[in-house]
C-alpha cells in the first residue's frame, strides 16, 4: 500500500494497475479451476481455505466498490476497516457460486468508474479508520493484486489434501 498517500502515479501506472484489478477476477477463477468439494475446504497451514478465501475476496470486494465510490463522492469520506478473519468464518461451507457472482459484479461495475475517473477524481482521500490518511490511488493499489495474491494462496492448496 502506499504509505500515507505519500506517492503519486502516473497515468501509466494507474492503467497498469487498473488492468491488474480488472484481470483479478479471472485469475482468481483459473486458481479455482477443478478443485474438489474437498479441495475446497482443506487449510494448509492454518490459511484459509479456497472456499473461506472465495467468500473473503467477495466480502472485501463488496466493501471495496463501497469504498471507492465514497471516497469519490464525499469530502474527506470516512473508510471504516473491518474484521476479515470473523467475516472469513462466515463461510461454513457455503456455496461459493454467490460469492463469485458478487466478486466479479463488484470488479465489473469498479473498473467502469475507475476507467471514467478525471484527474481531481484520482487526487481524492479520506480516512480510514485503521490506516488513517486513504487516497483513491492507496485503494487502487491494494485492490489490484488483492485478487491475484489470494489466487496464489489457493494454488498452494492444490494436491495438498
Amino acid at each position: 500500500m502506499i504509505a500515507g498517500g505519500g506517492m503519486r502515479l502516473n497515468a501509466s501506472e494507474r492503467a497498469e494497475l487498473i488492468a491488474r484489478y480488472r484481470d483479478g477476477y479471472r485469475a482468481f477463477m483459473d486458481a479455482l479451476e477443478g478443485l474438489s468439494e474437498e479441495e475446497l475446504d482443506h487449510a494448509p497451514d492454518g490459511e484459509w481455505t479456497p472456499r473461506e478465501i472465495a467468500h473473503h475476496l467477495a466480502d472485501a470486494e463488496m466493501i471495496g466498490a463501497e469504498r471507492i465510490r465514497r471516497l469519490l463522492s464525499e469530502p474527506d469520506a470516512q473508510i471504516q476497516g473491518y474484521d476479515e478473519k470473523a467475516f472469513a468464518h462466515l463461510a461454513m461451507r457455503r456455496p461459493i457460486e454467490p460469492s463469485l457472482i458478487a466478486l466479479q459484479g463488484a470488479r465489473e461495475t469498479t473498473v467502469q468508474i475507475l476507467e471514467r475517473m478525471t484527474d481531481d477524481d484520482w487526487k481524492r482521500a479520506g480516512t480510514h479508520s485503521e490506516r488513517g490518511r486513504y487516497t483513491v490511488e492507496d485503494w487502487l493499489t491494494v485492490y489490484a493484486s488483492h485478487a491475484h495474491d489470494h489466487a496464489e494462496q489457493v494454488r498452494r492448496v492444490r494436491g495438498r489434501v
